[in-house]
């Protein structure tokens, strides 16, 4: 799959990434609560703007800390200038990230990839990455559009990719216009 859908959104369409009327579709605190706790260590892989990235923060507390990875400087930048003079700024760390590489290698308890994976060129290797740095008992969430981007059967082959860099996978939550999986390192 190599086409339009796997282009990655640029940095133009960061608003409609960041809007009120996306937290009231897929409320990030709501879509999180089952997976984070204060105190953790967590990744948001393709944090664009950092929609996630700002209640991850919330969520894993002064005691915590969130790893906001993406390709592209224009949305670490967005999400740097929201932060800067705050108490969120010492809790997340930006990272570049490379076309096939991740560019994270301290150990997580949870890692997000929201509407992200489609665009990832080396699946596989992303997912041996992501198995290289996920804590024992850690657990990474996968959502991916549905609508135009994803069909059910691609999301199946992604997920058979990480099922065979080595996760375990579970049903994910509901979110609407998205499947979604549970990737476990047991």
């Amino acid at each position: 799959m190599n086409d339009e859908r796997n282009r990655v959104c640029p940095v133009g369409l960061a608003r409609s990434l960041d809007s009120k009327v996306r937290t009231w579709l897929q409320d990030p605190h709501k879509l999180l609560l089952p997976f984070v706790r204060e105190g953790m260590t967590v990744l948001d892989i393709g944090c664009g703007p950092g929609f996630f990235s700002i209640e991850l923060a919330r969520m894993v507390g002064g005691t915590g800390r969130v790893v906001s990875a993406d390709l592209q400087d224009g949305m670490l930048e967005k999400l740097r200038a929201k932060i800067q003079g705050t108490d969120l700024a010492e809790r997340i760390r930006l990272v570049k990230c490379e076309r096939e590489q991740i560019n994270v290698s301290e150990k997580i308890d949870f890692g997000l990839a929201f509407w992200m994976v489609h665009e990832v060129p080396a699946k596989e290797a992303f997912f041996n990455q992501l198995k290289s740095i996920l804590k024992a008992d850690g657990q990474i969430l996968v959502v991916e559009p549905t609508l135009f981007h994803v069909s059910r059967k691609e999301f199946d082959a992604t997920t058979a990719l990480a099922e065979r860099a080595g996760f375990t996978i579970g049903r994910g939550p509901r979110v609407l216009l998205s499947w979604s999986a549970v990737l476990r390192n047991v």
